[in-house]
């Protein structure tokens, strides 16, 4: 994971602006304790001269101040990351300061995050000895994937005396990019793959079944079909021997992201289409573990991204890479487009996990149909989000009419999505329906199913 963290950047400071001094907090409380000077001067005159020359003096001496310290160009700015940028991750960065010259400041340095890492303008304070160098940390929690742009570094330093400070920034603008979750899917790799996958693998490893996978050689016996027949063994050894086959451990995994309206939806801060970006990456790292192939298609009103089907460290990067670009569209997602497109791409029979939701209309849903047409070639896993405070409101007892005709509401389209999904099943097409905050869970133990029992 260290080559997706983002490079550390630094630069230099410069003046911000042509004039980019000013008083320090403690100039203006000398300079209003100076203008006591005007009590006595209401009787005497002359204590006005006293008043003027404690304004020159603290001038002069903020002049003095203001001289020795650091200039800009004596300062070096660093931006450092430890950590890749996960979606609804909380993770730090570090400021840095390298203090060049002979004399110590402190310092307020803001960064320019971009909003949807904080809501408000980070800030943090650093002091610096002379000739040495000074950090501080602040917190960031990504509300968005994909990429993100850092801009200006702001200081604002002090020398020891308090009486002057400078302005000054650093161009330490940068692009970053914000993966899925990829801490909740280390946890899956954890409690999911060592628990279920090892004892499923060691159990599928030697199993024989109808697959197509070369295993090994025996004697002809009646009723085996002539197509396994290996002629060429048969030839060395003067009489019948047959090809044993297993069933494939290496087998085609293709996940369909629905990018449209429907997946917009919020749940606990985070979209519909981030929780279903977050249960594929985790379904893919158990693929992969299962030895499978993982393939990705990502569409809305036409694909957004596609990648072929690969495995290993260098494929779940590109995977991460390209599931971090997925973005919702504000328009219906064209399924027949999608599912037209993978069919020219996917001829060999391959599991497809078809991550969407339903529209709530009258007709039914294109991708109801979509997934029944798919199924004829593949086999079909059609994961619909679950709309939980439907459910609860069906759950629910009425109190008042009101109430009744939301409860009768609920319950017809909560009885609609039933009958849909129930359909699409009769067709050969296996369905899931979960709230979004447990699909990650759900999804990998339906995969984890459909391996146990060779349904592909």
């Amino acid at each position: 994971m260290s080559r997706l963290v983002p490079p550390n950047v630094s630069a230099q400071a410069e003046p911000q602006g042509r004039l980019a001094a000013a008083f320090g907090r403690r100039f203006f409380l000398l300079f209003f304790i100076g203008l006591t000077w005007i009590v006595p001067a209401w009787r005497d005159a002359r204590f006005l001269y006293a008043m003027g020359l404690w304004d020159i003096v603290l001038l002069a001496v903020w002049v003095w101040d203001l001289s020795q310290m650091p200039n800009p160009n004596q300062i070096e700015v660093r931006r450092i990351w430890r950590e890749p940028l996960g979606l609804a991750r909380s993770s730090n960065i570090k400021i840095e300061i390298h203090n060049t010259a002979r004399l110590p400041m402190r310092a307020r340095v803001w960064d320019e995050a971009p909003p949807t890492f904080r809501r408000e303008l980070p800030w943090v304070e650093i002091s610096a000895s002379a000739h040495g160098a000074g950090a501080a940390s602040y917190s960031i929690n990504p509300r968005a994937r994909g990429d993100a742009t850092f801009g200006q570094v702001w200081l604002r330093y002090q020398s020891s005396l308090n009486l002057a400070e400078r302005w000054a920034r650093a161009r330490l603008g940068q692009r970053v990019r914000v993966y899925p979750n990829v801490e909740e899917t280390q946890k899956m790799r954890i409690y999911l793959i060592r628990s279920r996958q090892i004892e499923l693998e060691k159990r599928l490893k030697r199993q024989r079944g109808q697959g197509r996978e070369f295993e090994s050689l025996r004697d002809y016996r009646q009723g085996d079909e002539f197509r396994d027949i290996s002629w060429s063994a048969t030839a060395r050894r003067g009489k019948l021997i047959t090809k044993v086959h297993q069933i494939e451990r290496s087998q085609i995994l293709w996940l369909v992201l629905d990018s449209g309206r429907l997946l917009q939806t919020k749940v606990d801060g985070l979209s519909k289409l981030d929780y279903a970006i977050n249960a594929a990456l985790c379904l893919a790292q158990v693929a992969f573990y299962s030895g499978d192939r993982v393939a990705l298609l990502a569409y809305g009103r036409k694909p957004q991204q596609r990648l072929a089907a690969g495995r290993g460290v260098s494929h779940l990067r590109a995977l991460m890479e390209s599931m971090a670009e997925v973005r919702a569209e504000p328009y219906e997602a064209d399924h027949l487009r999608a599912a037209e497109y993978l069919l020219s791409l996917q001829s060999r029979r391959s599991l497809i996990v078809w991550l969407s939701d339903l529209a709530e209309t009258a007709a039914t849903p294109e991708v109801i149909e979509c997934a029944a047409k798919m199924a004829r070639r593949h086999l079909v896993l059609l994961a619909i989000m679950r709309q939980t405070e439907l459910r609860q409101l069906v759950a629910s007892s009425p109190k008042n009419p009101s109430e009744m005709y939301r409860y009768t509401a609920a319950l017809e389209i909560v009885q609609r999505r039933s009958v849909l999904l129930g359909r699409v099943r009769q067709q050969g097409t296996l369905t899931l329906e979960v709230d979004p905050r447990g699909l990650s869970t759900e999804l990998v133990n339906r995969y984890l199913e459909v391996k146990e029992r060779s349904m592909l």
